[in-house]
């Protein structure tokens, strides 16, 4: 007979450790379990800092246990295989774990494969990203060593986590330069797959400001798809606006890459997926729309909110109460708007803090007389920087649901 657990969560991220913070805030005594073989807890969001020197790399990483919350059991193991017929989840060992409710929060699979010569040439040559906790700090290493020369930051097809994250990376670095005195004998350009600069409109001529001011060049359109680290030279395909496509080559002393990002293999070959390979979901419930039991939260669902830890945070209450509802602990119906937040770092010690929900929505958190995030502000620095990495260690790790209560609706 498999273990069996009453509400089993797969993942051990900020989404997963959150709805369990949440689940337990709101019923102390519900048998929860943790699929996670990961012994180490990042705060992601702290790594384009690192990469700038702002951070320090040890900083973002705690134990896994150290966030586990208290009474939930955690299974050190990955999972292999999802069984929904029998309320099953197979793992990597071939055992299994029942489950009376199933939440799904693995997380995405950052694919380093995806672009050819990629994987060797990492961490040396100039090649480097702040999508990994290694690579971050030798950002910085780069970044403070260049004096002269071309850089290249490349941004791939959606969706990614943190879509504002390629370009966080080269506004500091651009800024870092301009305060050594070096940016006018440093060429940048801006490589990405796609059409715009930023997805929500209201934001962007505030970027542009910083775009012109640091005399970085746009190349919208074009995809990364092999990169020679010992020649320092990248190769991209560019898709023109009739759909042609043409091979377009540019040199580099430093890169920094991020990489195609895909669901999890072994969500993406489930009978949760959809055609993309994300799990399912209403985009309202966060249930899943076969399964009445299973929910899904953070990077690995397929609502159009975008992938961040902010969205995790607003996700994990709604995900908390409906499954409550469905068990019959609790009445009525949560409801997720899309919230998502990108604080773009375009200076050290400014952000434009952008707020939304679906379909670009703004949504901002406080009066614009406070913090306007369409424009730069420093209170927005503050709050990234010396606010916002307590508030996930200390609140939403925690289920301490502050400003990320859900709207319910009786049904």
């Amino acid at each position: 007979m498999p273990t069996s657990h009453e509400v089993l969560i797969v993942g051990g991220g900020a989404a997963g450790i959150a709805v369990a913070a949440s689940l337990r805030a709101r019923l102390p005594g519900i048998d929860i379990a943790i699929v996670e073989p990961a012994t180490t807890h990042f705060y992601q969001p702290g790594w384009t800092m690192v990469g700038a020197g702002i951070f320090k790399a040890g900083d973002t990483a705690h134990d896994m246990a150290s966030v586990m919350p208290r009474e939930v059991r955690w299974i050190k193991a990955a999972a292999a295989e999802f069984a929904p017929e029998r309320n099953a989840v197979v793992l990597a060992d071939g055992s299994e774990v029942a489950y009376r409710s199933l939440v799904v929060c693995p997380g995405l699979q950052l694919d380093w494969q995806g672009i050819e010569g990629l994987v060797d040439a990492l961490g040396r040559n100039g090649v480097t990203s702040n999508y990994r906790f290694d690579l971050a700090p030798y950002t910085w290493e780069l970044v403070q060593q260049l004096r002269r020369g071309r850089v290249l930051f490349t941004q791939p097809a959606m969706p990614i986590k943190c879509a504002g994250a390629p370009q966080k990376a080269m506004y500091l670095s651009a800024d870092h330069w301009r305060r050594a005195g070096v940016l006018d004998d440093i060429d940048i350009d801006f490589c990405s797959a796609g059409a715009v600069l930023f997805g929500v409109a209201d934001y962007v001529p505030a970027l542009m400001e910083y775009v012109q001011a640091y005399g970085i060049g746009l190349n919208f359109g074009e995809n990364l798809t092999a990169i020679d680290g010992e020649r320092k030279c990248a190769t991209f395909t560019r898709t023109g606006a009739n759909g042609t496509k043409q091979t377009v080559v540019r040199d580099f002393d430093l890169i920094h890459v991020v990489p195609p990002q895909v669901a999890p293999d072994f969500l993406r070959s489930s009978p949760l997926a959809d055609a993309a390979g994300w799990v399912d979901v209403d985009p309202a419930s966060l249930r899943h729309r076969r399964y009445d039991n299973i929910f899904a939260l953070g990077d690995a669902c397929n609502t159009a909110n975008a992938k961040t830890a902010a969205a995790a945070r607003k996700q994990a209450p709604v995900v908390a109460h409906n499954l409550l509802a469905q068990l019959g602990k609790v009445q009525g119906t949560a409801s997720y708007d899309g919230y998502g937040s990108c604080p773009l770092t375009v200076e050290r010690g400014k952000i434009v803090l952008a707020e939304f929900t679906y379909g670009g929505k703004l949504a901002p958190s406080f009066p614009p007389w406070l913090i306007d995030g369409t424009k730069p502000s420093r209170l927005a620095w503050h709050l990234k920087k010396d606010v916002l990495p307590s508030l996930y260690w200390e609140c939403m790790l925690k289920g301490r649901e502050w400003m990320a209560r859900p709207r319910t609706s009786q049904t």
